[in-house]
């Protein structure tokens, strides 16, 4: 019984993840259990409310960007991890607009953990503590600023933030930042 509550909680979330990438302009309790094909009632057994569902989508879409930057950064060595890296947030932005701004909406559950150990802030962590001396939290604090300004102003349409346009500004940071 509860690998199915456990396989149904999945289920909601999924269901919500494709409802926001479709561009669904209210998700709702509701309208996932319907996606799921379950009662109305099902998703309160395991979210207490739409908070709930939309954090734990947030907790998804995290996972999910820290294993596009783990393989950008194992796909290259030194400076171009760094880049690499960069390159694969904006397109994870580009691709799941929706996705990507719910993640940073303010939800206490999908806050941006801190430590190096932790979640895709900690694969830039590791990849900055071995590119610089120095004060890495600052420097890793800096990069993550950078990017996510670049995908953030590229979905508000204010920047194009291809490759070809991106990369030289991501090599740059990667290049200075070992530099005092």
């Amino acid at each position: 019984m509860e690998s199915d509550r456990t396989d149904l909680r999945r289920v909601l979330v999924r269901e919500a993840m494709a409802l926001l990438g479709d561009g669904t302009a209210e998700i709702s309790l509701r309208s996932v259990a319907r996606a799921a094909g379950v009662s109305a009632m099902a998703p309160y057994r395991h979210f207490p409310d739409k908070a709930a569902l939309l954090g734990a989508v947030a907790e998804e879409g995290f996972r999910g960007l820290q294993a596009e930057l783990e393989a950008a950064d194992a796909a290259a060595n030194g400076a171009d991890a760094l880049v690499a890296q960069g390159l694969a947030y904006i397109a994870f932005a580009a691709r799941r607009p929706a996705l990507f701004r719910l993640m940073f909406a303010g939800r206490d559950t999908a806050c941006i953990p801190r430590e190096a150990g932790d979640g895709a802030y900690g694969v830039l962590a590791r990849r900055v503590a071995a590119l610089s001396p120095g004060d890495h939290e600052a420097r890793t604090l800096g990069c993550w600023a950078m990017v996510h300004g670049l995908a953030t102003l590229s979905l508000d349409g204010r920047l194009s933030a291809g490759p070809e346009s991106v990369r030289p500004v991501l090599a740059l940071l990667a290049r200075d930042l070992g530099e005092e």
